[in-house]
């Protein structure tokens, strides 16, 4: 069997005890090459005026490999085209795109980067499977190596329609740079619809279906491959946390109150300030509520040196503050705020908990969190999923409570709406979403990825070929 070579900017490092990060793309890519000789290369996180040599750690069958990256690198690369450019645009904020030249040299440079210390280490049958927007342009630079391998591109995040695609500075050279990819995957038919649409119209590629497409000399693939959760792996530790330190602790400080939960990197992609103002609007609409419910919002900072994270973070610690200030009282707090990381097992166990998830962001590719709330549920008495119509996750779990993020009103009643839900539709709806969810199980969406890669006759909508309940 070939060996498979995934590619991304940050490397899924196995803990001191061989096991996998947590996290959906350490999950799902350690399960792929578990079954094959594997290597998993990407930056370190690091950075050094003179990056040394790779560092390289065996575990099983499987080598990790990382590199440093110059300081420069880092902030012309990170923090300024891949996170400044393209984070905003591929999530339809345009607004928010700060470009500079200087910036797209460096994005440019770190994927030749990669392509120089990758090069010498890859074997004629290799596999490669490279991941995110980091790295559209790695297959250009590998190809101009000389390697002819099968090379495969996920996009984690949305891709917008072709008339916000075309406000990308150099698109047109980044889309080209796609098509040296054999197969470029997405989370959903809207994404890769979109792509489609500006490859036709834009670039003047031919297509049979809007799935096999043809520019000049280029022949590559288009597929549908939406990322899944580890369905079984995350009720249990949510069902093993009920007995754990912290949940006595939280049933105590909620007093018999209904919680409802988000859990979100602190990003201007997720809607919390809508949300948080939906909540206000709640309250003010509902005011037999008040006393009654308590919010919790988990929200980590992330990209703080990028000046729309320090702005988003004010932002959300303002409205906090205000909605505390105007209903708080003696015996009751209506919104807790939690900034930092919390453990895989205690997000498990809030989400269990929980009445209500409310996952509502403004753009996501898929949303895991969604996902992982209707896993840690106990279907004897379900919580009820509140979920923005523009995360991925919409497309899979149309039972819970769809909603746009930027109705405050639609939202607050959606609230309502989930608090006053009797059990039997409850129930109904979790069933179906975690049907859904064992239908896409993490474990299985490397392999078909991998599958539709290296077996061109398989097909490029992996989920309804499996049956499962759209």
């Amino acid at each position: 069997m070939s060996r498979l070579v995934v590619i991304s900017n940050r490397v899924g490092m196995p803990d001191a005890e061989g096991r996998p990060a947590p996290g959906g793309l350490a999950v799902a890519v350690a399960a792929t090459l578990r079954e094959r000789e594997g290597l998993w290369f990407g930056w370190s996180g690091q950075v050094a005026e003179v990056p040394a040599e790779p560092t390289t750690l065996q575990n099983d069958n499987i080598t990790y490999m990382v590199t440093d990256l110059p300081p420069q690198d880092f902030q012309e690369y990170y923090n300024g085209f891949a996170n400044r450019v393209l984070w905003p645009i591929l999530h339809y904020r345009v607004d928010l795109a700060e470009f500079t030249e200087a910036d797209f040299g460096g994005y440019l440079r770190v994927n030749e980067f990669f392509a120089e210390r990758l090069s010498p280490l890859l074997q004629p049958d290799d596999v490669l499977w490279v991941h995110d927007y980091h790295l559209i342009p790695l297959a250009v630079a590998l190809r101009e190596r000389g390697h002819r391998n099968r090379i495969g591109f996920f996009l984690h995040i949305p891709m917008p329609p072709p008339d916000l695609l075309t406000a990308l500075p150099h698109h047109e050279e980044l889309v080209r740079a796609l098509t040296e990819y054999n197969l470029i995957g997405f989370q959903t038919e809207n994404d890769a619809d979109n792509f489609a649409r500006y490859l036709t119209r834009v670039v003047g590629a031919a297509t049979p279906d809007s799935r096999r497409f043809s520019l000049g000399h280029q022949h590559f693939r288009v597929g549908v491959f939406p990322v899944g959760v580890d369905v079984e792996g995350f009720r249990r530790l949510a069902e093993e946390a009920e007995h754990g330190p912290l949940a006595a602790k939280l049933e105590e400080s909620l007093v018999g109150r209904a919680l409802m939960v988000g859990v979100d990197r602190l990003d201007y992609s997720k809607g919390i300030t809508n949300r948080l103002d939906a909540y206000e609007r709640f309250l003010e609409k509902y005011p037999e509520r008040q006393g009654k419910v308590t919010c919790l919002q988990i929200a980590p900072g992330s990209r703080q040196e990028i000046p729309e994270y320090a702005e988003i973070d004010a932002a959300v610690s303002a409205r906090v503050g205000h909605i505390n200030g105007r209903f708080a009282a003696v015996s009751w707090v209506p919104l807790r705020f939690v900034s930092r990381n919390l453990g895989r097992e205690d997000i498990a166990l809030v989400m269990r908990r929980a009445r209500i998830g409310l996952v509502t962001p403004l753009r996501d590719g898929m949303n895991l969190v969604a996902k992982e709330f209707v896993a840690a549920q106990d279907p004897a008495d379900p919580g009820v999923l509140i979920l923005s119509q523009f995360a991925g996750a919409a497309a899979e779990l149309g039972a819970a409570l769809i909603v746009n993020p930027h109705d405050r009103d639609a939202l607050a009643d959606a609230i309502e709406r989930a608090l006053e839900m009797p059990l039997e539709e409850r129930q109904a709806r979790h069933q179906e979403m975690y049907s859904v969810l064992e239908a896409n199980h993490i474990r299985y969406w490397g392999h078909g990825f991998i599958e539709a890669l290296t077996r061109p006759g398989v097909p490029l909508n992996w989920l309804s070929s499996r049956g499962a309940n759209r």
